[in-house]
């Protein structure tokens, strides 16, 4: 069957994100922010820090479980942090083979990586025999780092570690997140592997992930800065794969009171500065979607204070509500 995961982003897609996004469905699984280990076994606080659904049964409030994903270059290291986290009760180990930021690949870790297929496939091998059996072990890849050529090959070195599955961000670390994706580069891995490959990049839309499914070969999609941009959308390619009724993108008073819930949850963090950082970064992100979402993010990108923008978000509720 057809499987709709939520990406992990860093700063992005925290325990905050995950719980309103897979609370509003549509997701059959979540995977963490990636936890970068390099040196040292992390103690249990960070893994906590990272993914807190450890502490609920690896599940968001909704259900639906968390994978945890861990980064680094180091063989020994890797399998370590990945089978405290497995004892610590992750559903799932992922291991990033794609993260193309400067400060990540300088340290030998994430995209660079797919220079050399045989260190992608020891740092697999290791991970999988660390593991319990029972506790799936997936990885995600660019299809390179600067050039494609190698994209079957270390699509190839992670399946023969034995990763259960291979996501599949379909452009190059040098190519960053600029447009297009790349999903004709897919489907002769979607071919030639025997585990799941999931698309990656560039699904926007309902429409972006049929012809994603189209080019690609692939069943299977993992969705980030376009659940972030339009939050029904795991929801609205759910109900298109499960033959259920059409669903619609929600109106922008829906929106606005997914922001005002979302100011709630991020209370937690106890960080004013950081809580209206996040919800600035939202609303800027949501104009890709939501036009009104400009105005908005003008009106706010000022305020340090999150009761600030809250105040602003209901004040356009309210003059929403009164032109309806």
């Amino acid at each position: 069957m057809a499987t709709v995961t939520l990406a992990p982003m860093e700063g992005v897609v925290d325990v905050y994100m995950r719980d309103i996004l897979t609370r509003i469905g549509g997701f059959d699984l979540c995977v963490s922010e990636f936890v970068r280990v390099s040196q040292n076994l992390f103690p249990a606080s960070v893994f906590y820090n990272y993914c807190p659904e450890l502490k609920q049964g690896g599940k968001t409030p909704a259900g639906v479980p968390v994978h945890v994903q861990i980064m680094g270059g180091e063989v020994q290291v890797m399998a370590e942090n990945a089978a405290f986290v497995a004892e610590l009760g992750a559903p799932g180990i992922d291991i990033n083979f794609g993260c193309p930021a400067k400060t990540v690949n300088r340290h030998d870790a994430g995209a660079t990586l797919l220079q050399w297929p045989d260190r992608l496939n020891m740092i697999v091998s290791a991970v999988r025999k660390a593991v319990p059996d029972t506790v799936p072990v997936s990885a995600k890849m660019r299809l390179g780092f600067s050039e494609k050529t190698l994209a079957m090959e270390n699509a190839l070195a992670i399946a023969e570690g034995g990763a259960g599955k291979l996501t599949v961000h379909a452009r190059t670390k040098m190519e960053g997140y600029r447009p297009p994706a790349h999903w004709e580069y897919l489907r002769p891995i979607v071919e030639r592997l025997d585990i799941p490959v999931v698309a990656n990049g560039e699904i926007w839309t309902p429409d972006d992930y049929r012809n994603c499914r189209k080019v690609s070969g692939s069943e299977h999609v993992m969705i980030g800065r376009g659940v972030i941009a339009r939050p029904s959308l795991g929801r609205e390619i759910a109900a298109g794969r499960d033959n259920n009724t059409a669903q619609t993108a929600f109106d922008w008073i829906r929106i606005l009171g997914l922001i005002a819930e979302y100011h709630h949850l991020i209370k937690a963090m106890n960080n004013p500065w950081r809580q209206a950082g996040r919800l600035k970064q939202w609303i800027k992100l949501l104009a890709r979607s939501y036009e009104e979402a400009g105005p908005l993010f003008m009106a706010i990108r000022r305020f340090d204070n999150p009761h600030d923008i809250l105040r602003e978000v209901e004040l356009t509720q309210e003059r929403v509500q009164r032109a309806a």
